[in-house]
């Protein structure tokens, strides 16, 4: 019940006491609730915003970025281990489904400005700060007759993700 009043109250973009209270409200004698709201009160968990995802994401490269400063990364498609320097963090970033956020990177590799890689990254709660739990490469740079491009591996359905292509 608790989780169901969570994401009802995520989806109407309110605080999770408002939504009990304007439940308790106008919601007759709902006895019940007023037992609940208690305990839905006290579990509901810290709301994080785009700039707590993005300092998360900055205190996480931070603490990988080898000693030049690079960002390595094994690719899970081609097993090539990627040297690569920091571009942007693209927004919006996001929160996806209950407590997991997304944030969405480029990189290029050292040396090769051109080439640019979209590095996915996502995010959960732990003892109240937000941490990188899954990083996977979104999109590789193909080479076109008009030069580099990000070509896609998988795009979301929701807060999905479906793969585009066979392996």
């Amino acid at each position: 019940m608790v989780a169901h009043l969570r994401r009802t109250a995520n989806r109407l973009s309110v605080p999770l006491s408002a939504l009990i209270t304007r439940l308790a409200r106008y919601g007759g004698t709902l006895v019940w609730l007023a037992c609940l709201a208690p305990l839905a009160i006290a579990a509901e968990s810290t709301q994080f915003y785009a700039e707590d995802i993005k300092a998360a994401m900055g205190e996480h490269l931070n603490a990988v970025f080898d000693k030049d400063g690079h960002f390595r990364l094994t690719d899970d498609v081609t097993e090539e281990a990627l040297v690569m320097t920091f571009m942007e963090i693209h927004d919006p970033v996001r929160q996806m489904d209950g407590d997991t956020y997304f944030a969405c990177t480029d990189f290029h590799p050292v040396g090769e400005e051109a080439k640019v890689y979209d590095i996915d990254f996502w995010l959960q709660p732990t003892d109240g700060e937000l941490k990188v739990v899954r990083t996977k490469v979104h999109k590789e740079p193909r080479r076109s007759l008009f030069g580099w491009y990000k070509h896609p591996r998988y795009t979301f359905v929701g807060n999905d993700i479906e793969y585009l292509y066979e392996d």
